[in-house]
């Protein structure tokens, strides 16, 4: 594994981790009421986009973080959603 590849990975494990401490607190106490629907939106529909793109060009670190990341933040939508 080349360098360039191992820095993409830390890179995607931290801002990946990043999201669960949020999501945890989303879905433990069902408050949603700082979190910007349109905000959050716009985020899971910017990450769905790096996931295709981190798929169709075969970049790892890219499809890894963003798969992840997306799962966070739908179910955070859901929770918005669910407990306006």
């Amino acid at each position: 594994m080349n360098t360039i590849k191992i820095i993409g990975l830390i890179a995607a494990f931290c801002t990946t981790v990043s999201f669960v401490p949020q999501a945890i607190k989303t879905i433990q106490t069902q408050n949603t009421s700082g979190i910007s629907l349109g905000m959050y939106s716009l985020f899971a529909f910017g990450t769905l986009l790096w996931l295709l793109y981190g798929v169709f060009s075969s970049n790892l670190p890219i499809t890894l973080a963003n798969g992840i990341t997306l799962v966070f933040s739908i179910i955070i939508l859901v929770y918005k959603l669910k407990y306006k």
